[in-house]
């Protein structure tokens, strides 16, 4: 049976674009029957278009009877909106992600083989696992090695204290705190930095008289160690260094000079033991444990439990450090995509950008403002879905496709948009987002009389708001498209509004005003008022004041707002 080529006005040549298309798409009748299915789409399924079109997909494909796909299609279908869901399936042997929409032409499915993207998370979820087994097999060892109970509890308070902060200085501080005077009656934790710098960050004592003491000679130990010293000998060759006897000729031996050996007299070390902290097979620092002469050399017990000790430090320290890294790095990638808005004449423009409180502070949030060649202003704001890095480089994607295309071709919004969208899909960047595109236009006649309007369009984003001179506030209502990435083939509208000088525009993601039980409309109704009391403060002033109101001191969601205040021509 031949496809039906009337889905759309485009007819033959959207057919012709469709089954060019690299990503899997077929439309599902009323009766549930391939209406249509691309090339891409059967290879996929592992049949020919022609065994297919025409046909139930539930004759066809029985085994999706009762599962996630049938699901979500009849879910989409009574409700007409969209959906996705992803699924084993097993005839094929092949993990599928499908997302659905309804439309006139009948639902629309596009898919795509996740098999190996599956494969990999459940290899990650395995090295995890491994990892955890292999934690809990040392905490057993520690148990059976060690049958004090004070010492198995070490271990946890140490687990627990290490890896609830993320600042190495602290986290180490929080380790010599721990096994003074458990392990021993004092200690120092050195770290090695990303330079190559020897630290002695971590310091305690049993006796806090003695400290002052302690951070004299800590201050001077790296300077004034010796090759034969625990630590030097631990960055040559990472294990245990034990001294059950630290005689006078041994510490002459292993500090260099003598303002460091009067500074150590006073902490009367007698007995001496370091481990190392390594984590995936890298050295960055030591752990040193000193005793003195009443307690004497360090028991068996207390060794096998300062190198499990250790590790674990090791472990957690090594986790502190990736996972600052990764905020670091994540951090400058957010800030090297949210870019600062350009400044018009007559045009003031604010942005603010405010990443979620909890998890890595970065996300899918977005805004720009950028100038046409004809001189009019372009403002986007936008969210791809998720809140981490992955979500982030998505959304550096869709944002330099929107100001590409909006540069480029001098479309109104809605135009732009809709090639967005197209694109999205086109290139298979397998992501989704909603997003509200915006001109302000002005003609040279316009210009010199200091008038301009406003034309926007939305792809399932939140409206903007409009503060009139008078101090009126508005939402710019128009209608509102799908969200980017479906390859929506029905109209995109534009909005059109005056903007009169002394107006202020105000562009914001769902962020700012969605809260865990509290109705959408009460939430915009809030921006709407802050907005309308305050709306005559300085724009910086207005823009601070809205996040710091309306979120508080933590963002449950990425937030990003963008405010623009139209000047008239006289003004400075």
């Amino acid at each position: 049976m031949p496809q039906d080529s009337a889905l759309s006005p485009t007819g033959d040549l959207l057919v012709q674009a469709l089954e060019g298309m690299e990503r899997p798409l077929f439309v599902l009748d009323d009766s549930w029957c391939f209406r249509y299915i691309n090339p891409a789409g059967a290879r996929v399924l592992d049949r020919r278009v022609e065994d297919l079109v025409g046909r139930g997909i539930w004759a066809e494909f029985p085994e999706a009877l009762g599962g996630s796909f049938e699901q979500l299609y009849r879910r989409v279908r009574a409700d007409g909106g969209s959906g996705s869901t992803e699924d084993w399936f097993a005839p094929l042997g092949k993990w599928f992600r499908a997302d659905a929409f309804l439309t006139d032409g009948g639902l629309v499915v596009t898919y795509d083989d996740v098999t190996e993207r599956r494969r990999t998370e459940e290899e990650r979820a395995a090295a995890v696992t491994a990892r955890e087994e292999a934690a809990a097999a040392a905490a057993l060892a520690a148990e059976e090695a060690e049958r004090a109970g004070r010492h198995l509890m070490l271990l946890g308070d140490i687990n627990l204290a290490m890896t609830s902060t993320l600042d190495v200085d602290e986290a180490v501080q929080r380790f010599a705190d721990l096994v003074v005077p458990l392990l021993a009656d004092w200690c120092v934790v050195t770290v090695i930095d990303d330079n190559g710098k020897r630290r002695d960050v971590g310091r305690a004592h049993r006796d806090p008289a003695l400290l002052p003491a302690l951070h004299r000679y800590a201050d001077l130990r790296v300077a004034s160690n010796s090759a034969s010293a625990p630590v030097p000998r631990l960055m040559r060759d990472p294990r245990p260094v034990i001294v059950p006897e630290l005689t006078a000729e041994i510490v002459e031996s292993m500090v260099a000079d003598e303002e460091s050996r009067q500074a150590l007299a006073p902490l009367r070390p007698a007995a001496a033991a370091a481990f190392p902290l390594v984590a995936r097979g890298e050295f960055f620092g030591g752990v040193t444990l000193i005793n003195g002469p009443e307690r004497g050399a360090h028991t068996e017990a207390e060794l096998r439990t300062a190198e499990i000790a250790s590790r674990r430090a090791g472990l957690a320290l090594d986790n502190a450090r990736l996972a600052a890294a990764n905020q670091q790095v994540a951090e400058r990638l957010q800030l090297s995509l949210l870019s600062p808005p350009v400044q018009p004449d007559q045009l003031e423009l604010v942005v603010r950008y405010r990443p979620a409180t909890r998890g890595m502070s970065i996300g899918g949030d977005w805004y720009d403002a950028f100038l046409q060649p004809d001189g009019d202003t372009v403002l986007v704001i936008g969210d791809v879905m998720g809140h981490d890095i992955e979500a982030a480089a998505a959304m550096g994607q869709v944002k330099t496709l929107v100001r590409g295309i909006a540069y480029d071709r001098l479309e109104e919004p809605a135009g732009v948009l809709r090639r967005v969208d197209h694109a999205l899909v086109g290139l298979a960047i397998p992501t989704m987002a909603t997003a509200l595109t915006c001109r302000i236009e002005q003609t040279p006649e316009e210009r010199r009389l200091s008038l301009r309007r406003l034309r926007w369009a939305t792809a399932g984003h939140p409206e903007p708001m409009l503060m009139q001179p008078d101090g009126t506030v508005i939402d710019l209502v128009a209608p509102v498209g799908p969200p980017l990435g479906i390859g929506w083939l029905g109209p995109r509208v534009d909005g059109v509004a005056p903007m009169p000088d002394g107006s202020t525009l105000l562009l914001f993601t769902d962020g700012l005003f969605e809260r865990r039980g509290i109705p959408l409309d009460d939430g915009r109704a809030q921006v709407r008022d802050l907005l309308r009391r305050f709306g005559g403060l300085p724009l910086n002033e207005l823009c601070d004041l809205l996040l710091a109101e309306m979120l508080g001191e933590g963002a449950e969601d990425d937030v990003a707002v963008l405010a623009v205040r139209a000047h008239a021509a006289e003004a400075p």
